[in-house]
């Protein structure tokens, strides 16, 4: 069952101005530590890889606080929720501390993509909860 939808699409022009001025600061801020790894190896070889990167991250924490319907306050947190890829390549998310608490204690999963064209980066989240268990008779 459909538990929330959420989606979002970002300028990058916005992360690259926002980037300028805050420098690494504003990447640690919405990365976690693995998406951070990422992020500067991604940024150290080409920098618009980099920026693209940050912009799908960035987009899809929105459209996954959308999705559970808490916005950007607890327990959801820009480095409590990362998005990583499968070996496939496909995106998943990972939560981590109160927010992985919590989200499991609903009983729900997320699904998400991403994508980035040009000045924008855009992502789609749909979380689903599972059925309740039968009762007993």
């Amino acid at each position: 069952m459909i538990y929330g939808i959420g989606t979002d699409i970002c300028d990058i022009r916005r992360i690259t101005a926002t980037l300028e001025r805050q420098g690494e600061r504003f990447a640690t801020k919405v990365l976690g530590d693995a998406e951070l790894a990422v992020w500067r190896a991604r940024s150290a070889r080409w920098p618009k890889r980099g920026v693209r990167y940050l912009a799908t991250r960035f987009s899809a924490k929105e459209a996954f606080s959308k999705a559970i319907g808490k916005g950007m306050r607890m327990p959801m947190s820009w480095r409590l929720c990362e998005i990583t890829n499968l070996p496939s390549g496909q995106p998943q998310i990972v939560l981590h501390g109160a927010l992985k608490d919590w989200f499991e204690a609903q009983g729900l999963t997320a699904h998400v993509t991403v994508t980035d064209e040009s000045d924008y980066a855009a992502s789609f989240v749909v979380v689903e909860r599972g059925l309740p268990p039968p009762a007993n008779p």
